[in-house]
């Protein structure tokens, strides 16, 4: 009774407050006006009471814009959206969820084996897919033979296919899978179990093949015995070919030499000898026939020696290249590249100590590749007479980054700021440098915009805050802690395979409690590796400052 009451009361003055704003809103205009509207997804149409100029009052349906919408545009809306903000909109309206499952071409599945009864209604609501992942947890049973054929079946317009730790897998999957959907370009594999017939299958199935990342494939254990891989059809179409942590790398040998528009080149920890297959791609470069097209060789941890290095040299068309951790590489073999390679423009060395590199081979770059433009130094010692050299001829140099260096000191850092002209980004990282370095770079390098020292004792804050108070508009970034080991490893986090694979995308709740680490995310934004320099470890002090400094952006944005 008490709350009826109530009710009934607070109903009564609302009424009365509604009629009283009515009346003050009639007195004060004469044109027609909405006095209360709501637009709702939800519904087609709403309902607006309007006076016209004789005072009487009227009903008429005002149309929804929201639904009017087609669905292009929705689904253009949606797209500009995270993933969070996608899974939101999904819930409003059943229209809105049909438009934003058709509208997502990235998906992120949680691979386990508990996967597959859910795949048909899953890729019956997201039946746009073109970019794929399905990653495991090594602990866990991953999906099976099964789930992707079943999924190629759905799916048959893949262009991008990452595996993680899918070790259910077998090479009868990888060729059903292959069969079904001929137009991949892009493949990542980690981890997998299967071997040279699951490679062959996709190779030979799928011609349009643009990109391939390799790592940790467990099919192949002896190479001797193992079946060679490629080239199959996709050879003419491959671009980029990236082979990581392989007992078995050189089965590729026939795919890298029968690639001839390959562009990029990564092997990271691959045994074997690979002085072999440079030469051979050298040969056939010269006969017409080879992969002189190749602008980006990346290799980490690798049997490669000088005579390596001049094979790569007939590689004339080389902007990039990144020797980290191949100790057998000396001065001789990078003149050999400076010498041919006019087109150079990043090069990335870490000696590991080792003093195989130093002034010569650095003059030499100097003389012969006056178009670069960032440089790494890494446990390498150069002199001020290199430095000198590589500022008056490299007058393009605008990304400088020297650690773990003994002989870079301040009159190094001196000569540094007084010859870089175009310096606009300095990275020091354990070196035996002062504040009076710090002082120097007050007064040169016009363009600087960002410093970053990391780990350098004879720095101190004092030092780096009268720099910032000197150059306001010079940003410094500086670390005085305890130097430690430098490490410059270009697979070590996975930031070589960029480009490769696909962007990092968050988990989400996708079909129940079934599928509770199953993601989709379709707004990731592809970063490949024009858009930032990523050779090295994502705990890298370097790898962090080159990737700021160049814009790069690991968020996901999907189309």
């Amino acid at each position: 009774m008490g709350n009826t009451a109530s009710t009934a009361a607070a109903a009564a003055v609302s009424s009365r407050r509604e009629s009283t704003a009515a009346q003050g809103s009639r007195s004060g205009s004469s044109k027609s006006r909405s006095v209360s509207s709501s637009v709702s997804p939800m519904l087609s149409s709403t309902v607006n009471s309007v006076e016209d100029d004789g005072g009487s009052r009227r009903d008429f349906v005002e149309p929804d814009y929201i639904s009017d919408l087609p669905d292009e545009c929705l689904a253009s809306v949606f797209q500009s959206l995270s993933s969070a903000d996608r899974n939101r909109c999904s819930l409003v309206c059943r229209r809105w969820l049909q438009i934003e499952g058709q509208s997502r071409h990235r998906l992120s599945l949680n691979a386990q084996s508990e996967l597959l009864p859910a795949i048909p209604s899953l890729f019956s609501r997201f039946d746009s897919v073109t970019k794929l992942a399905l990653k495991c947890d090594r602990r866990s049973a991953s999906v099976g033979d099964d789930a992707l054929v079943l999924i190629s079946r759905r799916c048959p317009n893949l262009t991008r296919l990452k595996l993680r730790a899918c070790r259910e897998l077998t090479d009868a999957g990888m060729e059903a899978f292959a069969k079904n959907c001929k137009g991949l370009k892009k493949l990542s594999c980690g981890s997998c179990t299967f071997g040279s017939r699951a490679m062959n299958a996709v190779l030979e199935n799928c011609s349009s093949l643009e990109e391939l990342s390799v790592k940790r494939l467990r099919g192949i254990t002896e190479p001797a015995s193992a079946e060679p891989i490629g080239p199959g059809a996709a050879a003419p179409s491959l671009r980029t070919i990236c082979l990581k942590e392989l007992y078995n790398g050189q089965c590729f040998s026939s795919l890298i030499l029968g690639a001839k528009n390959l562009r990029t080149l990564k092997l990271f920890r691959c045994s074997g000898d690979w002085d072999r297959l440079f030469q051979l791609v050298a040969e056939r470069g010269a006969g017409g026939s080879g992969a002189p097209s190749i602008v980006e060789i990346h290799l980490e941890r690798l049997q490669i020696s000088d005579v390596g290095l001049q094979a790569i040299s007939n590689c004339s068309n080389l902007e990039i290249l990144h020797l980290v951790k191949t100790p057998e590489c000396t001065d001789l073999g990078l003149i050999a590249i400076s010498e041919r390679c006019k087109l150079l423009r990043k090069l990335h060395i870490d000696g590991w100590k080792a003093n195989r590199i130093g002034d010569d081979g650095l003059i030499g770059v100097a003389k012969g590749c006056p178009n670069l433009q960032e440089l790494v130094l890494i446990g390498v010692n150069p002199t001020r007479l290199s430095l000198e050299m590589l500022a008056s001829n490299c007058l393009n140099l605008e990304r400088l980054a020297l650690c773990g260096s003994d002989t870079v000191g301040d009159p190094e850092i001196s000569c540094i700021a007084a010859k870089c002209v175009a310096l606009k980004k300095l990275c020091i990282k354990g070196c035996p440098v002062s504040d009076h370095g710090m002082e120097a770079l007050a007064s040169g390098c016009p363009n600087l915009v960002k410093v970053k020292v990391k780990k350098c004792k004879g720095v101190t804050s004092e030092g780096g805050d009268w720099l910032r108070q000197i150059r306001v508009s010079l940003a410094v970034n500086l670390d005085t802690g305890d130097t430690d080991h430098q490490d410059a490893s270009a697979s070590d986090g996975g930031v070589q395979d960029i480009g490769l694979e696909f962007p990092p995308v968050p988990l989400h709740n996708a079909v129940g409690g079934a599928l509770a680490g199953a993601a989709s995310s379709s707004t990731g934004r592809s970063t490949s590796f024009k858009s930032r320099l990523g050779l090295f470890s994502g705990r890298s002090f370097v790898a962090c400052t080159f990737r700021k400094w160049t814009g790069g952006n690991t968020s996901a944005r999907h189309g």
